[in-house]
């Protein structure tokens, strides 16, 4: 093993080492949870295929594009609308929508019933090539999507550099599953007709994304595990709290010190002391 390959142990604010996932079965809980919340889940990837299926079963049945393209699109606001009465997460609710949204304008603005599945394949291109340039750069993706949902922020950037190095084998894993989906798909958009594209297209909605999550659960579950960020605002505000509330009993305790001072001072001035004195005279008389 070389020293690049040996595993980090990323330290807390207070020098802490942070305890790595998988020495606990919790943790792979938490990143599978974590994974399918920000993913949409089960229901996520059904509301993914089924506007595209519609379409093209329709269209293969009877070649109409406008009945085809208006079934797609009033499916994904049907789940859209059901998602916001559950009040779910907004982006999983409008998503879905928008994409197919877009597929039905391309489609009818250019009267090929290919064009509704491009606008699809082009944001796969786009996004398979964001998890590259990103990871290249320093800032995966993956992990700019995930660090919230994990409550670390950006810490991982600079502070967890075991996790970082998950997040960059992730996000490699999500570019090279998307450009080999692309490299399937856009030569099928030039040579293939509409219900073939459409049909290789819905077979690889699922499979590919199966294989990037669990690749992704996969290099998370054996990185450190995440620093909440969270919990240590929470910490400080908390200790800036309990330091707030001792300064103000000292300063209430100086007060009342000062205060019984100012009266031992009052009793023993010039004036009572001379008063004093004549007494004290006397009574050694």
């Amino acid at each position: 093993m070389t020293s690049d390959d040996r595993p980090t142990r990323p330290t807390g604010p207070a020098g802490e080492p942070v305890q790595e996932q998988d020495a606990a079965p919790d943790g792979r809980a938490v990143t599978e949870a974590a994974l399918f919340e920000a993913f949409g889940g089960v229901r996520g990837m059904v509301e993914t295929v089924l506007p595209g299926l519609l379409f093209v079963t329709i269209y293969t049945v009877n070649k109409d594009l406008h009945v085809s393209a208006i079934a797609a699109l009033v499916v994904s606001l049907v789940l859209g609308v059901a998602r916001l009465v559950r009040k779910d997460t907004v982006k999983h609710a409008f998503s879905g929508v928008f994409g197919v949204a877009f597929g039905v304008v391309f489609a009818m603005m250019t009267g090929n019933a290919k064009d509704f599945y491009l606008p699809g394949m082009l944001y796969t291109l786009g996004l398979g090539v964001a998890y590259i340039v990103t990871t290249l750069a320093g800032a995966p993706l993956i992990g700019l999507i995930l660090g919230p949902v994990f409550k670390e922020n950006l810490s991982w950037r600079t502070r967890n550099p075991g996790r970082k190095k998950a997040y960059a084998k992730a996000s490699y894993a999500w570019g090279a599953i998307l450009l080999a989906k692309c490299a399937i798909l856009f030569p099928l958009y030039w040579w293939a007709d509409t219900t073939h594209l459409g049909w290789v297209l819905i077979a690889l909605k699922i499979p590919p994304f199966l294989l990037a999550v669990w690749l992704t659960w996969l290099f998370l579950a054996k990185a450190p595990a995440p620093i909440d960020v969270f919990a240590e605002m929470e910490a400080k505000e908390k200790a800036e709290e309990e330091s707030k509330a001792r300064r103000e009993r000292a300063t209430l305790d100086n007060g009342v010190l000062d205060g019984v001072a100012t009266d031992l001072a009052k009793d023993v001035t010039p004036q009572a002391m001379a008063a004093e004195q004549p007494r004290t005279t006397r009574h050694r008389g």
